[in-house]
């Protein structure tokens, strides 16, 4: 049998190995490229980035096309290469063969391509496109075999999880993109708030009852001015008897525009009010206020009593952070004393504290406020200078009067300081 000339058996293992190259950058542009980016270039006419994109809608088939293609030609290689090197080295020529080829497929037919092909993925993604689209073609029949093979293996192994993005998932994915610089501090924040929108209920942020300003309608105009005055609100809730009886609210301009000061007066300029229960979600309630036309909800309780208010202020800034305008009163809420100490007002959500101190509470509270909470795990109403121990954190009450705690200091406390206390 006629050895073919060396010559060329290394011209074709080269050509072989640029294929394999080939087919391995490919490989990993396609599945690192963004796909999002591609979508916006397509959007722009970018006709490459549009058969791109689409080729990558048919990921199954192209993975199956480039592992053939790739398999072939490493194959072939080594098959070459096994008969170049045996006719140069004789009975030494196999082994020398297998060492050298997988030094060189693994060198520059896998890591150099792939390397490169991870830095510019669409770029080399879309470069790719006109060869590999017709690798795709002409492959038809054989990932068609495979894929009827990939059916026939699924279908002993049910996956019934749910393989859709969590909202968790979506948050890594929006940390790990601002650790990359891509976007800003703030923009990474505003995403996550709202991704986490629908999850916060209007329990979390309402003002409750006990800091409601309100007037009932009989006390008239003159108290009504009076909450006006008193209080830098656009809007005050009125009732007729009862606080749980909230009729309607009544705005500052629409106020102090009236001519006539009768109950009668006063009833006409009354916006309706919309009821939400506790449980609404921050989105629902938003699409409530928006398709009523109104800036202030009215939170009612399992009973159907008054539980507080919620605006779309309130709203508004569980997504974009606290909003300040002229008349509002600025206070710290909580207040980083050092050396894993802080004071928190009794009103701040418990959920602040849990994420401060990385604790993870499986128990189930009915407070949804620090002051409530620490009334709870107390078991009873705490007078001002009470430590209480809860897990590592020693809650120390700072202000409180009969019916609320109004601010505590919590320290997060070491493990040898604990052992220490013990020891003393």
């Amino acid at each position: 049998m006629d050895v073919p000339d060396s010559s060329l058996l290394f011209v074709a293992l080269i050509i072989l190995i640029l294929f394999s190259a080939f087919f391995s950058a490919t490989e990993t542009a396609y599945s690192t490229c963004n796909k999002i980016r591609l979508k916006q270039m397509a959007n722009r006419g970018n006709q490459r980035a549009e058969n791109t994109l689409e080729l990558c809608e048919k990921y199954d088939k192209l993975l199956s096309s480039i592992l053939v293609g790739n398999n072939f030609v490493n194959i072939t290689a080594a098959t070459i290469a096994t008969v170049a090197f045996t006719g140069i080295f004789s009975d030494k020529g196999a082994t020398i063969s297998t060492v050298v080829m997988t030094l060189t497929i693994l060198l520059f037919g896998e890591i150099t391509p792939k390397t490169l092909a991870k830095k510019f993925p669409d770029s080399f993604a879309m470069f790719a496109y006109p060869f590999l689209n017709f690798i795709v073609t002409i492959l038809t029949p054989f990932t068609f075999l495979f894929h009827l093979w990939q059916k026939f293996i699924n279908s002993f192994f049910k996956n019934t999880s749910n393989q859709g993005m969590t909202g968790e998932e979506l948050i890594t994915m929006i940390e790990e993109v601002e650790k990359e610089g891509s976007i800003e501090k703030e923009e990474s924040e505003l995403i996550q708030s709202a991704i986490e929108f629908s999850d916060v209920d209007i329990a979390d942020i309402y003002t409750p009852r006990v800091n409601l300003v309100a007037v009932d309608i009989e006390d008239g105009y003159e108290e009504i001015e009076k909450a006006f005055k008193e209080h830098p609100y656009s809007r005050i809730p009125i009732y007729r008897d009862s606080i749980d009886n909230i009729i309607g609210f009544v705005h500052h301009r629409d106020f102090f525009l009236l001519e006539n000061r009768d109950e009668t007066s006063i009833e006409k300029i009354l916006q309706e009010p919309v009821y939400l229960p506790l449980t609404t979600s921050l989105s629902d309630a938003l699409k409530t206020m928006q398709k009523n036309k109104v800036h202030l909800a009215v939170v009612c309780d399992e009973y159907g009593g008054t539980a507080g208010i919620i605006t779309l202020e309130d709203i508004i800034e569980e997504l974009v952070g606290e909003i300040w305008d002229e008349h509002d009163e600025v206070v710290e809420e909580i207040i980083d004393l050092g050396n894993n100490s802080y004071q928190f007002e009794g009103t701040v959500s418990i959920n602040e504290v849990f994420e401060i101190f990385d604790l993870y509470e499986e128990d189930i509270y009915d407070s949804n406020t620090v002051g409530g909470w620490v009334i709870e795990i107390n078991e009873k109403m705490p007078e001002i200078g009470d430590i209480i121990e809860f897990k590592n954190l020693r809650i120390k009450v700072l202000d409180a009067d009969d019916r609320k705690i109004k601010w505590v200091e919590i320290t997060k406390v070491e493990e040898d300081n604990e052992n220490n206390t013990e020891e003393e």
